[in-house]
């Protein structure tokens, strides 16, 4: 299978960046075939330009400046997405990244009645690892958006029948050596199964 990994945390020595490196070992090791692009390290430009935006729903055009990323979302059988949670949701860096890959033509198509619908049924297995700084309790108070995101939006996207593993790490403002350990274990057994 197929797998595009994103990574969205401005340093690769954060524990996020760990977890991304923990899931494309066990996905290799399962002899999977995966493609690792860190939003940070490459510098993706999360801004949906003025231009970008006129052509949002005119594929092919739409791609132009995206079309690599794009590409490898359509070709890919698996999706894993790695980031913290701030501010009650992903970084700036990944919000633009679905804004500006997630068109008409990649993600979604438009019938002729301009009911919008989807289109990326090559996706057989969603996984999200998100870090949470906040507890759970709290985070449940305003809504868990980023859990919400991946199950209603993402999950709504990709194949009906595809597996969808959301792994969240909770309250990892306070979280110690042993409980970061627990967690990549936790990771590492969920993508081993892929």
């Amino acid at each position: 299978m197929r797998v595009l990994v994103l990574l969205a945390h401005p340093s690769p020595r954060s524990f996020a960046a760990a977890l991304a490196r923990e899931v494309v070992e066990a996905l290799s090791g399962r002899g999977h075939s995966v493609g690792f692009h860190d939003l940070y390290a490459e510098k993706f430009d999360p801004v949906l330009s003025i231009e970008a935006y006129r052509h949002y729903v005119e594929a092919p055009a739409n791609k132009k400046s995206v079309e690599a990323y794009a590409d490898a979302l359509t070709t890919a059988e698996g999706l894993v997405v790695v980031h913290p949670v701030w501010h009650d949701g992903p970084p700036a860096i990944l919000k633009g990244f679905y804004d500006r890959v997630f068109l008409r033509g990649v993600v979604f198509e438009i019938d002729a009645q301009g009911v919008f619908y989807p289109i990326l049924q090559n996706i057989r297995c969603l996984g999200g690892v998100a870090l949470y700084g906040a507890s759970r309790e709290r985070t449940r108070k305003v809504g868990d958006l980023p859990r919400r995101f991946f199950k209603h939006n993402l999950g709504d996207l990709v194949a009906p029948d595809a597996r969808r593993d959301y792994l969240a790490a909770y309250d990892m403002d306070h979280a110690d050596d042993a409980a970061r350990t627990a967690f990549a274990g936790k990771v590492r057994r969920a993508f081993r199964k892929w």
